[in-house]
């Protein structure tokens, strides 16, 4: 058995969702990813990752509130003692099948907003949705569940950390995630429109580090840096295949929720095969494990152990190899990728102002951005 045992598993339930988010981390080829694990099925795999020695769940997608069996699928974690965390838009949901999902085991809630007026947020998420995900925020901590808000940054709200905080601050929530989009799936597709200038980033970053020292103790604020603004790459889910589980809704087990993008490789599904094997023996978890598989220079890197060659999905769809060294970083003969993109946000900067500047049906010059469709990817079990 190979030395590295998971942690987390991600159990990505469906890629159905009401919102159209143009930053979304689902594939692009989403709808041809269908919901094919019942609750009894995914009750296995929690199992099967129990015995691997999981101990962390999170019930994301798309939106898992779409499933009509979310609280059986709830229940199936709560009978193994796995911490279950609902990663969720809020939509759609009652206060009363809140309650359900409580009692029937969810550990925590992490509620997504997108910004913190109204205009800009559902512009953002594609639909009307804000003052429901403030109800929403409200019932969680009635309901007495830890609360995280996430908000993922990008041009079009990253002025607006300090709000951002103050309404995390307003709902109570124990912990707060800045995380700056990650320019994969959706989110590389609309990266002229999203990705902000480094005087932005380096602002809003100020304002978050401030905010973190005022309310130690109270919330927990986490500030994630964008890839194209380190000069080295962070180590991808903790490193390929070394804690991280993630089941797809057509149920591939994956080391990233993107690997299955990789050219060459088949993953394997936990329809077929379990988890157990998968994790120590199938092809797509071993590819990158390790240092075998790297090139210079990676392999003579003193940082190898460190951040394991980088994002293998990232380099892939930005530079068509799977082994290459992961263009975030400056080592990367590739780099310029990044720096010229880098360069143009900046550019940008001075005609493209942020979503709170912008009058209500959105900007009027540059690319326009380009929405996922929102709805079912499968049939909703």
């Amino acid at each position: 058995m190979d030395r590295d045992r998971p942690y987390t598993l991600i159990a990505e339930l469906t890629y159905a969702c009401p919102l159209r988010c143009v930053y979304c981390s689902n594939p692009v080829d989403f709808a041809k990813h269908r919901d094919r694990l019942s609750a009894a099925d995914w009750g296995r795999v929690f199992a099967e990752a129990d015995e691997l020695g999981v101990m962390q769940l999170n019930l994301t997608g798309g939106e898992p509130l779409v499933r009509g069996d979310l609280e059986q699928i709830v229940a199936h974690a709560a009978e193994l003692g796995l911490y279950t965390n609902l990663i969720t838009s809020g939509l759609p949901l009652t206060r009363e099948r809140l309650g359900r999902i409580r009692d029937a085991g969810i550990d925590s809630v992490q509620l997504s907003i997108q910004d913190v007026e109204k205009e800009s947020s559902e512009r953002i998420a594609g639909r009307e949705s804000f003052e429901h995900k403030l109800e929403v925020a409200s019932w969680v901590k009635e309901l007495g569940l830890p609360l995280t808000v996430n908000t993922v940054l990008h041009r079009e709200n990253i002025a607006n950390v300090a709000g951002i905080v103050a309404l995390a601050e307003r709902f109570g929530a124990e912990r707060l995630e800045l995380a700056n989009t990650q320019y994969l799936a959706w989110a590389l597709v609309n990266r002229e429109r999203l990705l902000p200038a480094r005087e932005e980033i380096d602002g809003a970053r100020a304002v978050a580090l401030e905010a973190r020292e005022r309310l130690k103790g109270r919330m927990e604020i986490l500030f994630v840096l964008p890839d194209y603004y380190s000069d080295r790459p962070k180590a991808c889910m903790s490193g390929w295949g070394k804690r991280y589980i993630v089941v797809s809704p057509d149920g591939l087990a994956l080391p990233c929720h993107l690997a299955h993008t990789l050219p060459g490789f088949s993953p394997e599904n936990v329809l077929d095969r379990s988890l157990y094997a998968i994790w120590n023996d199938s092809a797509l978890f071993r590819a990158f494990r390790g240092e075998d598989w790297m090139e210079e220079p990676c392999r003579s890197c003193e940082r190898r152990s460190i951040d394991f060659g980088g994002c293998r999905c990232q380099t892939f769809h930005l530079t068509g190899s799977v082994t290459a060294t992961d263009p975030a970083c400056a080592l990367s003969a590739e780099h310029g990728l990044v720096e010229r993109a880098r360069e143009h946000a900046g550019q940008l900067v001075s005609v493209d102002r942020l979503a709170s500047k912008r009058p209500a049906d959105g900007p009027k010059d540059g690319p326009a951005l380009r929405y996922r469709e929102a709805g079912r990817a499968g049939a909703v079990r």
